[in-house]
């Protein structure tokens, strides 16, 4: 099959800019990546991935597509981390105003950045769930405020946040945790009523970023930097389903796929959790 022009390979009946309900967009950024390089090429890989999905889901009784999916221009992310975080605000903030729910589709995690100013600017009642091995807390890295180890710390200047997966992190992040409110990898392994808890911390809309570095390298080998002691595939898909459930969620970001031309299976399956969550936020 051809390459992927928009998310799912859909015909234009179901990606045109002013009939989609949902807006699918790309940022190719890597700039302050500090290990593996190549999560820029992340966005193209998983629309490329997504032309081989079914489109129907089955455990939602659900065909999301048919919402209209629209894969907008990717983000030009020439510039610092800076003025990429304030470009993907811009273009969020538009699609927004225009009533339409925003998949931001990464490149490495600063990008949420701007995704999560633009959700929160006129709501001050979002919460940010965060999916992640890493904290994310630390304030400037590598001389940057907006390098990808400071994203959560500028999120928490927006929003509050509740982190999910933790399991790696400075020791200088400590200052900044708020204990109530991350849930670390090692004491969600067993069982499921970790997930309550965790829906009880959030407000009533939540805005949820995904790096994909919160699975398990057995599952997810492909990402700059991979932690051992991941979530599995169905832990992370119980947790997004009683979210969706119980919460509004106003939007979300996938991040940090980097791609390896030799195995497709993770592009393929960060296609799939886009897919799957798109399901949960419009079932019925």
């Amino acid at each position: 099959m051809a390459r992927a022009l928009n998310f799912g390979d859909l015909a234009a009946d179901y990606s045109s800019r002013d009939g989609a309900r949902i807006v699918i967009v790309p940022v190719p950024y890597d700039a302050t990546s500090t290990w593996q390089i190549g999560a820029a090429k992340g966005p193209a890989a998983i629309i490329e991935a997504s032309a081989h999905m079914e489109l129907y889901d089955a455990e939602t009784d659900s065909e999301v597509y048919k919402k209209g999916i629209f894969t907008d221009k990717p983000v030009a992310a020439e510039s610092g981390p800076e003025a990429m975080v304030e470009a993907v605000e811009g273009r969020v903030s538009e699609h927004i105003s225009n009533g339409k729910f925003v998949v931001v589709v990464g490149g490495e995690h600063s990008v949420s950045v701007g995704a999560i100013k633009a959700h929160c600017s006129d709501d001050k009642e979002v919460t940010v769930l965060q999916l992640d091995a890493h904290c994310d807390l630390r304030d400037s890295y590598d001389g940057s405020r907006f390098n990808h180890a400071c994203a959560m710390a500028r999120a928490r200047e927006t929003a509050e946040i509740v982190q999910v997966g933790i399991r790696s992190m400075d020791v200088s992040e400590k200052a900044f945790m708020d204990a109530e409110r991350v849930f670390f990898a090692r004491d969600i392994r067993r069982g499921d009523e970790w997930i309550a808890r965790v829906v009880s911390r959030l407000g009533e809309r939540v805005y949820v970023t995904i790096d994909v570095d919160v699975f398990d390298p057995s599952i997810m080998p492909s990402t700059g930097t991979p932690e051992p002691g991941g979530m599995a595939w169905y832990d992370v898909l119980g947790l997004l389903r009683a979210v969706t459930r119980a919460k509004e969620v106003v939007g979300f970001d996938v991040v940090e796929l980097c791609p390896n031309e030799h195995n497709k299976a993770p592009d393929f399956m960060a296609a799939k959790l886009i897919y799957k969550l798109l399901s949960y936020r419009f079932r019925g």
